[in-house]
């Protein structure tokens, strides 16, 4: 069975993850956006756990695969924290035949690119997110990184953006994104990109997955990090329930 509980603010819509393309209006993000508008996008357990054993794979499930690849498919830019994207495999998007058709109904570039940010060079310039994209991937850094290290990135092909002075600055990396068109932006985490972005408010969109797991152990939070600032009131958009004791909430933010 599946059930679907909508606000006054959702559209009742089919919720049969068997014609995931009836759940594209559920997913889809505003129309006609004047600025970059952040949906983040996590999984976490019963307990609140971001991971098994290091990595996500473990919570998730078909039904949190097929709507990650749908709000991939409806963004201009898949923003990703190089912790996250190196311990996950991350690789540049690939084509499919129905990701391009979506796409193109959209009117969307044929594939989203990757931003992974990473304010110390982390990200090794063979790795596959560099090497293995089609869209040209996306390094998000700040000035302290390596020069070298930006020099050898622009060399292999990414468009490195300098977005802070010791840290990356949320405000100043969207700003970046925006001015290159890329203003639907799906954030895969990690907790601290996610703790950073809660810190900057610019979350407009919280997607969670809550996975019918209990694990336990040390794994921590979907969001990390120092904190600062007054919390951010969000108000539940949607909850969709499927067959695999899965739950598909989206918060958005609240009218302040």
């Amino acid at each position: 069975m599946h059930q679907l509980w909508p606000t006054s603010a959702t559209k009742q819509v089919d919720s049969s993850l068997s014609g995931i393309d009836a759940l594209e209006e559920f997913y889809s993000y505003p129309a006609a956006l004047s600025r970059p508008w952040v949906r983040v996008n996590f999984v976490s357990g019963l307990d609140g756990a971001v991971a098994v054993h290091g990595s996500s794979r473990g919570l998730s499930s078909p039904t949190d695969q097929r709507v990650l690849g749908l709000i991939r498919d409806l963004s201009d830019v898949v923003l990703v924290g190089a912790g996250t994207a190196l311990a996950e495999g991350y690789r540049g998007v690939r084509r499919t035949e129905v990701r391009s058709r979506r796409r193109s109904e959209h009117g969307l570039s044929e594939l989203p690119p990757i931003a992974v940010v990473s304010s110390n060079g982390s990200v090794p310039v063979d790795s596959p997110l560099i090497t293995d994209a089609i869209a040209t991937p996306i390094v998000l850094t700040s000035s302290a990184a390596p020069r070298q290290w930006r020099s050898e990135l622009s060399d292999a092909g990414a468009d490195v953006i300098v977005a802070g002075a010791e840290e990356v600055d949320p405000t100043t990396a969207l700003r970046e994104l925006g001015e290159r068109g890329l203003y639907r932006i799906g954030c895969e985490g990690g907790p601290r990109l996610f703790d950073s972005l809660i810190a900057a408010d610019v979350v407009d969109e919280l997607c969670l997955t809550i996975s019918p797991l209990l694990t336990g152990g040390r794994a921590g939070r979907i969001a990390t990090g120092a904190g600062a600032g007054t919390p951010r009131g969000m108000r539940l958009l949607s909850a969709l329930h499927v067959d695999d004791s899965v739950l598909l909430l989206r918060y958005g933010r609240a009218p302040e």
